[in-house]
């Protein structure tokens, strides 16, 4: 799920920019026939304060996904600095997981998706030389640290489905967020990861 949905809320973001349309508005009038979808986007773009100005030099970037039975939107916050660095401030998530058994847990799988799938996004990269790893442990190879991770807030979408997962699914919309908010900070599409 996770690069498949990079692609394609990339690209669903790239749509909506050549029809020169909001891409909430524009993913709103595709996922019509979709409830669970438009319900997560809703939710999402409400409480991401979606339709109001960011602070100034701050932009916003928004995806989608379903997996593992879950459909999971988020909006990720983010700035550039001059020399091009991407800085993640605040990541909105809003999850339809079904009946949410235990809210709690539900919301720490989807903070802790959100972390592993920024590290990625943003720096999961290894290098070959020689046809040998060069990275050999964490201390060469880049995670997100506590001073880089943005403000979270998840939010749960009553549901009368059945439960589903939660483990996985707050991982594959935060790198298709940031590019898109790269895009809207920049101009810029950004298709390779790392970002």
């Amino acid at each position: 799920h996770s690069y498949t949905s990079f692609v394609i809320e990339s690209f669903i973001d790239e749509l909506a920019a050549a029809a020169g349309e909001d891409p909430a508005v524009f993913r709103k009038r595709h996922l019509a026939a979709l409830p669970r979808h438009r319900g997560v986007l809703e939710r999402v773009l409400e409480k991401s304060g979606w339709y109001s100005q960011p602070d100034v030099g701050h932009f916003r970037g928004l995806a989608i996904q379903k997996a593992f039975g879950t459909v999971v939107a988020q909006v990720a916050e983010v700035s550039i600095a001059g020399d091009r660095t991407i800085r993640v401030h605040k990541v909105t998530c809003a999850v339809d997981c079904g009946t949410a058994i235990n809210p709690d847990v539900v919301r720490q799988q989807l903070e802790g998706g959100i972390l592993f799938g920024l590290s990625a996004a943003l720096y999961g990269e290894i290098s070959l030389e020689d046809g040998a790893v060069i990275e050999s442990n964490f201390h060469d190879y880049r995670l997100l640290r506590l001073a880089d991770a943005p403000a979270i807030d998840a939010y749960i979408v009553p549901s009368v489905a059945a439960p589903s997962g939660v483990g996985e699914p707050g991982v594959p919309p935060i790198a298709p967020a940031v590019a898109n908010a790269v895009f809207a900070a920049t101009g810029q599409r950004l298709r390779t990861l790392p970002l």
